[in-house]
C-alpha cells in the first residue's frame, strides 16, 4: 500500500495521501519515474489506496480486502493497465480503453487506467488520449508513467498533475548494482563489467565524433567485443541509459548511472535535447529488431546510419508504429 513508500518517496507519498484524505483527486497524474525500477507497483499502491473500501494506505490495516487483492492480480474490472504493443502504444489500445470505460461500472464508482511507458504513445494514440483527457468524465482517473517527460507531447503534460519520484540509488551504490536494477547483465560480461561498459561508451563517443565513418570500424568497436544476442541487447540498454544521463546533464539533473566526464559533456553540447530524444527512440526501435532475430551485423550498420540521420527511415520517430 501507499504507506510502504512513506520514507523512500516522501514527496510523492504526501501528495497522494493528501489528495485521498482531502478527497481532491486529480483526473490525471503524470508520474515521472526518474529511473525508479518499480513504477507500476508504486502506481498500484496509489490505486489501491483510492479504491480500498476502507481508504487505507496501510496494508496492515487493510488486511488484503477483495478490491486490493484483485488489483494486485490485475483482475479488478475498473482498473486497466496499458503496455506498449511492440515498440509503441497504439491508437487502437486507447480506443479500446475508452470503449470499456464507457460501460457502467460494476465493482467501483471510480475507473482508473495506468499507462506504462507513456512516452511510447505514437502520434495517433497520443492525440486520441489527449481528447480523452480534455473532456474528463466524472470518476475516471488517468495515471501515466514515464521515464522521460521530454518525450511526451506538451498538451498531454499540461493536462496532468506531475509527480516526480526520487531516484532509487544511494550515492554509494555501485555501478553494477545500478545496472542490475534495469537490465540483465550477461555472465560473459559480468566479470569485467566496467571495462565492457567503457567499450560500449567508446562506441558512442566514436560515432558522435565520426558519424557514418564508424561503419568502417564496427569490427574493432563492436563485433569483436559484443558477440552474442544477449550481449547485444545489454549493449543497447547501456547506450540508452548513457544517452538518458546525457539528457539529465542537459537539463541540469543528477546523473543516475554515469559520471560527468569530458566525453559526456562534449556529446551533450553537440546535441540538442530533441536530438538525444530521437537517438533514444532509434536505439529502442533497433533493440526490438534484435529481439526479432534480425541480422545483428546489418542492424549495427543501419543503426549508425539512422543515428546520424536523426530519425527512422526519414520519419518522425514518434510516428513509427
Amino acid at each position: 500500500m501507499l504507506e510502504d513508500y512513506k520514507d523512500s518517496q516522501k514527496i510523492a507519498y504526501q501528495i497522494f495521501k493528501n489528495a485521498i484524505d482531502r478527497n481532491k483527486l486529480s483526473h490525471a497524474y503524470l508520474i515521472e519515474t526518474s529511473g525508479y525500477p518499480f513504477p507500476e507497483e508504486f502506481a498500484k499502491s496509489f490505486v489501491k489506496s483510492i479504491l480500498c473500501p476502507f481508504h487505507y494506505t496501510n496494508k496492515k490495516q487493510c488486511k488484503k480486502c477483495f478490491q486490493c487483492d484483485n488489483i494486485d492480480k490485475n483482475s479488478f474490472l475498473e482498473v486497466k493497465i496499458i503496455e506498449p504493443d511492440g515498440i509503441w502504444i497504439k491508437k487502437e489500445q486507447i480506443d479500446n480503453l475508452k470503449s470499456e470505460f464507457s460501460m457502467t461500472s460494476i465493482e467501483s464508482d471510480k475507473k482508473i487506467y495506468i499507462i506504462n511507458q507513456a512516452e511510447k504513445l505514437n502520434v495517433s494514440a497520443a492525440n486520441t488520449l489527449l481528447k480523452f483527457l480534455e473532456e474528463p468524465e466524472k470518476g475516471i482517473i488517468a495515471i501515466l508513467l514515464t521515464d522521460n517527460i521530454y518525450q511526451m507531447i506538451d498538451t498531454i503534460v499540461s493536462r496532468c498533475q506531475i509527480v516526480t519520484l526520487n531516484k532509487c540509488f544511494n550515492d554509494d551504490t555501485s555501478l553494477k548494482e545500478k545496472i542490475k536494477s534495469f537490465t540483465q547483465i550477461p555472465e560473459t560480461l559480468s566479470e569485467n563489467l566496467e571495462n565492457n561498459i567503457s567499450q560500449i561508451k567508446k562506441f558512442i563517443s566514436y560515432f558522435e565524433k565520426y558519424g557514418n565513418e564508424t561503419i568502417i570500424n564496427t569490427n574493432k568497436l563492436w563485433h569483436d567485443i559484443i558477440k552474442s544476442r544477449e550481449e547485444i541487447l545489454f549493449a543497447f540498454d547501456i547506450m540508452i541509459l548513457y544517452y538518458k544521463d546525457i539528457m539529465n546533464y542537459q537539463i541540469h539533473r543528477n546523473l543516475l548511472f554515469f559520471q560527468v566526464e569530458e566525453e559526456l559533456k562534449e556529446i551533450a553540447q553537440q546535441n540538442s535535447l530533441e536530438m538525444i530524444n530521437q537517438k533514444i527512440q532509434i536505439l529502442l526501435h533497433t533493440k526490438e529488431n534484435v529481439k526479432l532475430n534480425a541480422n545483428a551485423n546489418l542492424l549495427i550498420d543501419k543503426l549508425i546510419i539512422d543515428l546520424k540521420r536523426g530519425n527512422l527511415d526519414g520519419q518522425d520517430c514518434r510516428s513509427y508504429a
